[in-house]
């Protein structure tokens, strides 16, 4: 690998480490706009998008441009590619935040509904520890962590799951609410989606680093999966 190719890498790196972060800390801001009834946190999502979308195309041009000029083989050819697939990820993410933000500036308009004990938080807690985790795996080149992505979407997979059960239930009890739970039910199915592009980073990174293709394997979830999202909901380990 040649001194600039290297240099070239290091700034993708860089690009790709501060894109995370905006959307990590967009995801972050609209479930908190959520749960605290924040229109003004709400817009700053909605207006921080284009930020998030100039850094996408950044990202972008910079792979092509190392496609073009340098002309990588093996390794650092799937290190391009990979990075090319987890910055149109990222950007996802981006647009998912953005939806839970329109979500939380018309629940802030309506009467409170109980959302923390429908586990939204624990479901933003999971997707931003993946996200992290994921960009640790990218960055560090670290098959395991890439792996603990993979798992970890099984429990956001869960907590999705039991949160649709206990706002089905709330729906029944008040059917004069129904169209501000759907909006709720539409967060928890924009955060499990987040999840699955943190999932996808992380297959792009065991591609990365053994060559190997995981993106449209499916993994069945696991009977560990379940208690931990039922942990994280009571308190309580499941019986």
């Amino acid at each position: 690998m040649s001194v600039l190719l290297i240099r070239e890498i290091r700034k993708l790196q860089k690009f790709i480490l501060n894109e995370g972060t905006m959307v990590e800390e967009a995801m972050r801001k609209a479930v908190t706009a959520i749960e605290e009834r924040n229109p003004a946190l709400a817009e700053q999502v909605i207006a921080g998008d284009k930020q998030i979308d100039l850094m996408e195309l950044e990202v972008e041009e910079a792979c092509l441009s190392m496609l073009a000029l340098h002309q990588p083989v093996a390794h650092d050819l799937r290190y391009v590619i990979a990075s090319l697939k987890i910055n149109h990820d990222l950007e996802r993410i981006g647009d998912l935040a953005v939806s839970v933000a329109k979500n939380a500036l018309v629940l802030a308009s309506e009467p409170p509904l109980p959302i923390r004990q429908f586990g939204i938080t624990q479901m933003m807690q999971g997707v931003q520890d993946m996200i992290k985790e994921a960009l640790d795996a990218y960055v560090q080149l670290d098959a395991g962590k890439a792996q603990h992505v993979r798992d970890a979407d099984d429990v956001v997979d869960e907590l999705h799951r039991a949160m649709y059960e206990l706002v089905e239930a709330k729906m029944r009890e008040q059917p004069d609410r129904i169209a501000d739970y759907v909006r709720l039910l539409n967060t928890a199915r924009q955060l499990e989606r987040a999840a699955d592009h943190a999932c996808n980073i992380a297959k792009d990174v065991t591609y990365m680093i053994t060559g190997e293709i995981v993106r449209h394997r499916k993994k069945q979830k696991d009977l560990a999966a379940k208690e931990q999202a039922h942990e994280l909901l009571t308190g309580d380990p499941a019986r």
